[in-house]
């Protein structure tokens, strides 16, 4: 049974994965990619080590080794820091292309240029 759980989890990271990536060749510019690409692979991911967690937890259970149960707290660390790094460093790639020049396709509202604007005209 244990199986099956491992292995479910490890398709819905290879489905969110593979939609992660579509999204990074579809989309129209680099903040939807990255919208994509960032909240597809931080899920799919999320399940991989789900899934490295149970297989250590069941292994734990079987054999008694400790070393199952670093691989877990690891695993765990591991995802905490993607949690933690991953839309971080996408907020930052997106801030740096607005700031070069790289508009959004199609934006309606543009709320960061208008707040830039305003800091601009208030410094002068």
């Amino acid at each position: 049974m244990v199986e099956y759980i491992i292995y479910a989890f490890l398709g819905i990271n290879i489905t969110f994965n593979l939609l992660g990536s579509f999204a990074l060749h579809r989309f129209p510019d680099v903040y939807t990619r990255l919208h994509g690409a960032t909240k597809c692979t931080t899920f799919g991911t999320i399940f991989a080590v789900l899934a490295v967690i149970v297989h250590a937890v069941n292994q734990l259970h079987i054999t008694g080794d400790p070393k199952y149960l670093q691989m877990a707290l690891h695993s765990l660390v591991a995802l905490i820091a993607l949690l933690l790094t991953n839309p971080t460093g996408a907020h930052a790639i997106a801030k740096a292309a607005h700031l070069s020049g790289v508009k959004p396709v199609r934006a309606v509202v543009d709320a960061y240029e208008a707040k830039l604007k305003r800091e601009r005209g208030g410094e002068k």
